[in-house]
């Protein structure tokens, strides 16, 4: 029977058997769509349920009354070979070897390449910082106070005045 056939039976909802199921962890079988599929025996199972829910049981203090159905155990092959068994490890152990050494050359390899890089900038950077010294120094020397600090010079032992001019000279300004 199927979950609505079943509900229809004891009187209650497709969706309470489906919570009573849920909630009680009934192993019940399903078919190949996910939907249950109640055999007699769950039908007795899920009247006595019914039963002492009436009678004013809570539904989480009902323990199942059958024991779960014993899961299914898989069988396995047992393995008649040991010797392909001990090939197949050895080829695996080998294989991961050469890995493990083809991906140490690789880091060592790669580590020798990022040495050389760091090396060249490094030589760049200290290019860098004697233009930016010799700059430096050319700055200074064009902001250095002018030739009115030095001392005049003279010619042929006369030193040279300004002249004034006339209104000046007049008003003695």
């Amino acid at each position: 029977m199927n979950t609505s056939d079943v509900a229809k039976l004891l009187g209650v909802s497709a969706s309470s058997i489906q919570r009573w199921v849920k909630q009680l962890g009934l192993p019940m079988e399903k078919n190949e769509r996910g939907h249950y599929h109640f055999t007699n025996e769950d039908i007795e199972l899920l009247k006595k349920i019914h039963e002492q829910l009436q009678n004013g049981t809570l539904l989480h203090d009902i323990s199942p009354l059958r024991e779960k159905k014993s899961a299914r155990i898989g069988a396995f092959k047992a393995v008649e070979n040991d010797v392909a068994l001990e090939k197949l490890f050895s080829k695996v152990s080998k294989l991961e070897m050469s890995l493990n050494t083809k991906a140490d050359s690789v880091v060592s390899y790669q580590l020798l390449q990022h040495r050389r890089e760091i090396e060249d900038l490094q030589n760049h950077v200290n290019q860098l910082s004697q233009q930016l010294e010799l700059l430096q120094n050319q700055v200074k020397e064009m902001m250095s106070p002018t030739q009115i600090d030095k001392p005049l010079v003279l010619d042929h032992g006369k030193v040279k005045r300004k002249k004034k001019n006339i209104v000046s000279s007049i008003f003695g300004f």
